[in-house]
């Protein structure tokens, strides 16, 4: 794959080059004032590493990983230094910009795959104003050489690019450049044409994608918002099956999103960049619907200022599975602006043994047994999940004593015989959330199962787990009875269970990507055997406490991309 990127790369060098803009594009790109001012200091942090180079060109650094070079030659860090915008980070843009041609523009260097290509012109052209300030003639034909080249790589290459997000890269990059570049005006409506195709075979009838991975579809839904943007301005008309595909991801990435304007983070996902889901469903446009019932698999409950996002379908499978979380019926809650009840989040950017542990049952806000995951790995050392767990029961119910959920999976049967059953109830004024817990032997063949393997390990342990946000000061009340869980807007909420199981505090961990460790956090513990054919554990989370109304809870750090 990679040799025939590179032959495809070397043969687009040597035909006739653009010599400049049909237009001069529009920058729609979000960056980073904080990151980009790290980047103009010589602090490169990418793909969860951070190298200290003061002075040194980007492309002379060290690169700890592959994901590391990958950020690099994808140019998203482009949107950071036009955030800056001042002379120095100009210089540093236009130098690093210009590197890049020097070292990799023949045909060398990772870089050139469809998907990172693609996500590199989009770049380039966003920021051309920036990258060509001061530069005489000549230079700028050495930059619209290389945009020549990269554009004619992904007319040969784009079909090699992996369907879904990396697809979505290379068409839309080769529809930016069809519409910038003097003299590649043809490559428009073929690239359109088969973006269009994409659209109606990666986006599902409900506005989902296969990865189910909500931070994933925020991007693809990105791109296809600047294309058909793009192809607006430009006087084309836009494919039926694109514009159909935003229609139908507006709202799935609505009921996706938390009161905080993050995304819920499962399956490899992160929140997403500070205002991205905000821009980008501003720039769909269209009416502010939110999907009811369950948006790609997840099932939303709200209340004031409350609301809670289940997974409530089997992991992705297959090639959408690189990354597929065993989080069956896990929970994350958000109170206003401050996340409480989180997942661990993707350990990727931590490497393979984070990663492996992130997607782990134990990782999420769900019940587990003896340390089993409701998912599992295959044994063959792939990292896909093979056995995984199906959906047996949903039921969702809207009344006026609030927002319900009921809903099962089988993820243990064949190991226990047992089912997982969730009862989730969200008060209107979304200060009080019950839930109860149960596992159940439903037939006759679970409770042979289940009595042979009691026979031979005993009463089957479960744990119970609402791992909480970093910024959620927990601690146990009441005699150990309850966790009081205080909140940086001055909120204050109190978890309680029905005395069925043991109550503690413990470590967890916070995976959170742009940052280099895991944060250290604490999780509530719900732990018990099942003793009879069937277990119930009820618990409650209520809100004491409001935010003061004297406080106005704006105050959020800059955060990272994820």
């Amino acid at each position: 794959m990679q040799a025939m990127n590179r032959r495809a790369a070397r043969r687009a060098a040597r035909l006739a080059p653009a010599t400049g803009f049909v237009s001069q594009p529009e920058p729609r790109t979000i960056g980073l004032y904080g990151r980009g001012k790290q980047l103009v200091a010589g602090n490169f942090l990418f793909a969860g590493h951070l190298v200290e180079a003061p002075g040194t060109l980007i492309w002379d650094v060290p690169t700890p990983s592959p994901a590391f070079e990958a950020e690099l030659q994808g140019f998203a860090w482009l949107d950071d230094l036009a955030a800056v915008g001042d002379a120095t980070a100009r210089r540093r843009a236009q130098e690093w910009t210009f590197g890049w041609i020097e070292r990799f523009g023949r045909g060398h260097g990772a870089g050139w795959t469809p998907d990172l290509t693609g996500r590199r012109l989009i770049r380039w052209i966003n920021h051309a104003v920036l990258l060509l300030a001061g530069k005489d003639r000549e230079q700028s034909l050495v930059y619209y050489r290389a945009l020549s080249q990269q554009t004619v790589f992904l007319v040969d290459r784009w079909q090699a690019a992996a369907p879904g997000l990396p697809r979505f890269e290379a068409l839309t990059g080769l529809i930016y450049a069809g519409l910038a570049l003097v003299g590649m005006e043809g490559q428009v409506d073929p690239a359109a044409a088969a973006l269009a195709r994409e659209c109606a075979r990666e986006v599902d009838s409900e506005g989902g994608i296969p990865t189910r991975n909500p931070e994933e579809l925020l991007e693809v839904f990105t791109l296809l918002t600047w294309a058909a943007q793009a192809l607006t301005d430009a006087g084309h008309v836009v494919p039926t099956a694109h514009l159909a595909a935003i229609e139908r991801i507006a709202p799935t990435l609505r009921c996706l999103r938390h009161a905080d304007g993050g995304l819920a983070r499962f399956h490899g996902g992160g929140r997403g960049l500070e205002g991205r889901l905000d821009h980008a469903l501003a720039s769909a446009g269209g009416k502010a619907i939110t999907r009811h019932g369950v948006a790609m698999g997840f099932a939303r409950l709200a209340g004031g200022r409350t609301t809670v996002i289940v997974d409530a379908a089997a992991p992705p499978e297959g090639m959408a599975g690189a990354s597929a979380h065993a989080s069956t019926l896990a929970f994350e809650l958000t109170s206003g602006r401050r996340p409480m009840v989180v997942g661990c989040g993707s350990g990727a950017p931590f490497g393979a043994d984070w990663h492996r542990a992130s997607r782990a049952t134990q990782s999420h806000s769900t019940l587990s047994i003896d340390g089993i995951s409701s998912s599992r790995f295959a044994g063959d050392g792939r990292e896909v999940l093979t056995d995984r767990a199906t959906i047996t029961t949903l039921q969702q119910s809207d009344t006026a004593e609030g927002h319900q959920i009921l809903a099962g999976h089988d993820g243990w049967r064949s190991t226990h015989g047992l089912v997982h059953l969730r009862d989730l109830s969200l008060s209107p004024d979304g200060r009080h959330l019950a839930g109860v817990d149960m596992l159940v032997a439903e037939g006759s063949a679970d409770r042979a199962r289940l009595a042979a393997l009691r026979k031979r390990t005993g009463d089957p342990g479960f744990s119970i787990r609402f791992h909480l946000h970093p910024d959620a000061d927990a601690a146990l009340d009441m005699g150990g009875a309850a966790v009081s869980i205080a909140l940086r807007s001055g909120e204050l909420w109190v978890f309680r269970h029905d005395g069925q199981a043991r109550l503690s505090l413990e470590p967890s961990v916070y995976l959170e990507k742009g940052r280099l460790l895991p944060r250290a956090t604490k999780q509530i513990l719900l732990t018990a055997h099942l003793q009879e054919l069937e277990a119930r554990i009820g618990w409650t989370l209520a809100k004491a406490q409001d935010t003061p109304l004297a406080i106005r809870d704006l105050d959020r750090p800059e955060t990272d991309r994820g």
